[in-house]
């Protein structure tokens, strides 16, 4: 079975951080230039949630909220359910199903070491496929 590991080294470990402070249009701007989802929000360094697009749609469009006051701690998600490098990809799944989200934080000895979204686990899916039909096809032609 696939894991979260084999996630993060194919995509690789860089983790975009923007401070609890900053504010939503700054976020959304990094966002987009990093043609990303979400991105974690830190204060002094320290993991605190992510912000999500979701969190944009519903807490300051919604809300009537402007990008330009409000601050990336006034609508990031927190108390994400966490990731070890060693949970599968099936589990990862039911986790988001579980809970209706599309990105988890993955911590390994208490450290942010990456963030696994739907996406994802959608192209390593299809990866694994991809290798089973491809193993059969040289156990079929041996």
């Amino acid at each position: 079975m696939k894991k979260v590991s084999d996630i993060l080294a194919r995509k690789g470990g860089v983790v975009i951080t923007i401070d609890a402070e900053t504010t939503v249009l700054d976020a959304l701007r990094l966002m987009d230039d990093k043609n990303i989802g979400s991105v974690v929000v830190t204060d002094n360094g320290d993991y605190r949630g992510l912000l999500t697009e979701r969190d944009y749609a519903r807490k300051v469009i919604l809300k009537g909220k402007s990008s330009e006051e409000t601050s990336v701690r006034e609508i990031m998600t927190i108390d994400l359910p966490h990731l070890i490098p060693e949970n599968t990809v099936e589990t990862c799944m039911h986790i988001m199903s579980e809970n209706n989200i599309r990105y988890l934080p993955v911590f390994k000895n208490n450290q942010l070491c990456g963030i696994v979204s739907i996406n994802d686990l959608v192209t390593e899916t299809i990866l694994t496929h991809e290798e089973t039909i491809e193993q059969l096809r040289s156990y079929i032609q041996s």
